[in-house]
This record gives structure tokens, C-alpha cells and sequence, in this order.
């Protein structure tokens, strides 16, 4: 069977990486030439280069790929959206799902514009607290609407395979801007809808 390139994984940062990987197992008492090893370095630097492929996506863009003028001015949701990020002080990976809103000013964007940009932050080296606040920065700054609320509810490995070991442990952050910060009947309104 020939070898296809996979473009997603850019050759010599993969290299790179399994370079230090190789290191890291014969530390941890392995042997990296062992044949179900062999090959784990490389494909250990590709799943972190896919796990933090969002640092070279603008959330931005995304949102302005499909603006669109729209004198609605109710809330739009979009919730449960999955979530899979990477816990910036362990290297493991926290798992949950976010809850977006926003109150159009005019425009609106697409749909999965919403879930893309979640997407886009989620993929790098993260902490929750700093995630929820880009999201939600991203799409008040981009179509600047009367207000945008996140709340995200994530199970972080890095608690829940190691340290404090509690299973069961969900995380839950959120940040709001405009109408959902001043108005507790707007903000009340997305509580109960996520619920």
C-alpha cells in the first residue's frame, strides 16, 4: 500500500516533536524501538498538532465568512454544542459541552459559525476560564450584538485520572457581556434555556 501525505500535519514539526518523544518514553523506562512503540512518537506529535490546530484559526474570519444583515433582535442559541479541549497545565484532555448565545444588533452570523468558533479555541493548550471568555469576546467583537452569553460544563482528566481522582467532577464557567450582564431577566431567560 503506497504512503499518502496527510497535508493537516506540517512534516518537520512532526519530526520535531517525535525527536523529543522518543526521549520522553526511553525516560519513562520504555524502549522506544519496541515494535508496538515504534511508530507512537509520530503519531503522538500529530495528535498534538491536531489537538492545538485552532492556534492557526482566526475565530474571527470564521464568524465573518457568513455575516449576514438581520433587523431580528431576539436571542439566538445555540447549545450543547460539543467541546474538546486540552488542559494547558497537564497536557490532558477536558471533555464537555458549550452553551453560546447572542441578541443580534443587526447582523447575524451562520449557525455553525457558533460551533466553529467554540471549536477553533477549544483546539489549543487551554484553562476553561480562559476559553469561555474567548468565545465570548470573539463574537462580541465581531458582530458587536447587544450581548453574548457562554456557560461551558467540562470534565477535566488532569482531576479525574490523576490528582484529586474524582470521576464525577464537572466544571462549569461562564461569561456574559451587554444585555445578559445588565438585564437578569435576559440573562435568566439563557439559564433556564440550557437547563
Amino acid at each position: 500500500m503506497a504512503y499518502i501525505k496527510d497535508e493537516r500535519y506540517d512534516e518537520d514539526i512532526t519530526a520535531q516533536i517525535a525527536v523529543h518523544y522518543r526521549e520522553i518514553l526511553r525516560l519513562l523506562g520504555e524502549d522506544p524501538q519496541r515494535e508496538g512503540l515504534l511508530k507512537t512518537p509520530e503519531r503522538v506529535a500529530k495528535a498534538l498538532q491536531f489537538l492545538t490546530g485552532g492556534m492557526q484559526q482566526d475565530g474571527s474570519a470564521i464568524l465573518s465568512s457568513a455575516l449576514f444583515k438581520e433587523e431580528y433582535k431576539q436571542m439566538v442559541l445555540v447549545k450543547d454544542i460539543e467541546l474538546y479541549s486540552t488542559c494547558e497545565h497537564h497536557v490532558m484532555p477536558f471533555i464537555g459541552k458549550a452553551h453560546v448565545a447572542y441578541i443580534p444588533d443587526g447582523t447575524i452570523t451562520g449557525l455553525s459559525k457558533i460551533a466553529r468558533v467554540v471549536e477553533t479555541y477549544a483546539r489549543r493548550l487551554q484553562v476553561q476560564e480562559r476559553l469561555t471568555v474567548q468565545i465570548r469576546d470573539c463574537i462580541q467583537d465581531t458582530l458587536k450584538p447587544l450581548g453574548v452569553a457562554v456557560v461551558i460544563e467540562a470534565s477535566h482528566t488532569c482531576m479525574t485520572l490523576r490528582g484529586v481522582q474524582k470521576a464525577n467532577a464537572v466544571t462549569t464557567t461562564s461569561a456574559f457581556s451587554g444585555i445578559f450582564l445588565k438585564d437578569e431577566r435576559t440573562r435568566n431567560e439563557f439559564l433556564n434555556l440550557i437547563k
